[in-house]
């Protein structure tokens, strides 16, 4: 007797259990509602019952006897597209059948509804509450019908968005003047016109447990390295946070864990810049709500580039690419070769010009360190205020600002005259380098190299030259070395480096980056004689 009372024990609390599993996984599942008046409960009481959520409730077929209701999110979506092409539809279009004997079974009137009524392209179908929520708060149409599990989402996308703007941070004299926008969609099309071929693929996920933002991955197929995509599908695919509001965000997630002043990943706000870098054999990130594009792998040199040296001369892009890599340097060393030829090599200066040097300071208490330090400081603050104030003053302010600072400066006797000058060439150089990344990099190792050369004079530049020469040569981005084609040296692609080959000369793709398709033509160009030009 207590055998059988243990049995069925046992039996009950086996079916207790499959009874909860049963609605665990219900609940997991998050069904819809067959009654269409519970459905909206749901949405109300999910959402809190926003104001920007819309639900329009009505009737369709003969006599008006089935009850429909769509949702959608107010400024997401096109609503004369709504009125056109779903409620004009689904209310006047099947107003003749009658659903009680024409529709055979439930399945039949969905099918019906998706071959002959709906006139829209892009239509899912859906079945539970999750997939609901995320399509239409995406900017979908929810179409949901009373005595069914199941709907459609119904893509109309649309409301204010900014159009194609005009590049801002990336200026050129030559070349398209377009930029990416904060719409996902219209930087994927203005892609797509400058690389008009079916290699062209896009991946796109949704990142944020929150925000579930979609970013974009592109490539071209048969050009890029297929373990560079991979690798950065595996990034991607690691990130676990609650919103994506910016290519910034992604950035930091996916970049190599190595501590570096340095960027590792480019960005770009042009399109005709990320088709040039999918040609190299790139791949190109995209934020929706974000104007710019992540490059990746990025290396030291192409931080040096810019869209107008492949729209001018290869002499011309020469001499400026030169320009700026003395720029960089000027920008890099010369505070701190001032402040180490004054202090402790005086002996590299002309006679003349160290009795100016000195007449100049003979008045200022302060030591050339803190002299260079104070004025770097400055400079700093008010370029920073000019960028953070109005647009109509910034400029104006940084300006007039360092004007009077350093003439008051060096009239009060605080600074020299000659520093005041280094500062300001310092300065104007480090806007000849293009990217603003390393710019911001240069302006940072500035003070280190000051520091170093205030202790140890040009021997502590000269240690701390090597040591950063070694840190950028560590460095990879995705796998590819940082400082390529230069270390390691690459004859083949010093064609795009420092100097810029005509155009007949690019004939081949990096070959660390592509590893694969390296050239761009199946025979190289001919030179042009000039003999045979009339």
């Amino acid at each position: 007797m207590g055998f059988f009372n243990k049995s069925l024990i046992n039996r009950r609390k086996q079916s207790l259990s499959s009874l909860k599993s049963q609605n665990q996984e219900h609940t997991q599942k998050n069904d819809l509602h067959s009654s269409l008046s519970e459905n909206i409960r749901k949405v109300k009481e999910t959402l809190g019952d926003s104001d920007d959520i819309i639900i329009r409730e009505f009737r369709i077929g003969k006599e008006r006897k089935l009850k429909a209701g769509i949702f959608y999110t107010d400024g997401l979506i096109d609503t004369a597209s709504i009125q056109n092409f779903v409620l004009e539809s689904l209310m006047f279009n099947i107003q003749d059948i009658d659903i009680d004997k024409n529709v055979a079974s439930k399945d039949h009137l969905l099918q019906l509804l998706k071959d002959s009524v709906l006139a829209v392209g892009d239509l899912k179908e859906l079945t539970d509450y999750n997939h609901l929520f995320n399509l239409m708060l995406a900017g979908n149409v929810i179409l949901l019908l009373d005595g069914y599990t199941q709907g459609f989402a119904i893509g109309m996308k649309g409301g204010k968005e900014r159009g194609v703007p005009e590049a801002t941070s990336e200026n050129t004299v030559r070349g398209p003047k377009e930029a990416y926008s904060e719409s996902l969609r219209t930087n994927t099309a203005l892609l797509r016109r400058k690389i008009n071929d079916q290699n062209l693929w896009f991946e796109t996920k949704k990142l944020g447990t929150v925000t579930k933002t979609n970013v974009s991955m592109a490539y071209i197929k048969g050009i890029v390295n297929d373990k560079v995509v991979e690798e950065v599908r595996k990034r991607l695919d690691q990130i676990n946070i609650d919103g994506i509001l910016e290519t910034g965000y992604v950035e930091e997630l996916i970049q190599d864990k190595t501590f570096t002043p340095f960027p590792t990943i480019f960005h770009t706000e042009r399109p005709d810049v990320t088709a040039a870098n999918l040609l190299e054999g790139r791949v190109a990130i995209f934020v929706d709500g974000s104007p710019h594009a992540l490059i990746v792998p990025s290396l030291f040199v192409q931080f040096f580039q810019t869209a107008d040296d492949y729209y001018q001369r290869a002499d011309i892009v020469t001499l400026l690419r030169i320009l700026r890599f003395i720029g960089f340097f000027i920008a890099l060393l010369g505070p701190s070769f001032y402040i180490a030829v004054t202090t402790f090599h005086q002996e590299m200066l002309p006679t003349p010009l160290l009795i100016n040097l000195a007449a100049q300071r003979e008045g200022v208490p302060f030591p050339a360190f803190i002299e260079a330090l104070m004025m770097e400081v400055t400079f700093e603050i008010l370029r920073e205020a000019g960028v953070r104030m109005p647009r109509a003053i910034g400029q104006a302010v940084s300006i007039v600002g360092t004007l009077v600072i350093g003439t008051a400066a060096v009239d009060a006797g605080i600074v020299s005259a000659a520093m005041v000058i280094v500062v300001a060439i310092t300065a104007i150089s480090s806007f000849l380098v293009s990217s603003d990344s390393l710019s911001i990099s240069v302006r940072m190792l500035r003070f280190v190299f000051m520091g170093l050369a205030a202790s140890f004079g040009l021997f502590g530049i000269i240690v701390s030259l090597i040591a950063l020469s070694n840190h950028l040569c560590s460095l990879r981005s995705f796998g590819i070395p940082y400082m390529s084609p230069l270390a390691p040296f690459i004859v083949e692609d010093q064609k795009d480096v420092i100097f810029r080959f005509p155009r007949w000369g690019l004939f081949s793709r990096p070959r660390l980056i592509s590893q694969k398709n390296i050239k761009r033509e199946d025979t190289p160009l001919p030179k042009p004689d000039p003999r045979n030009q009339k």
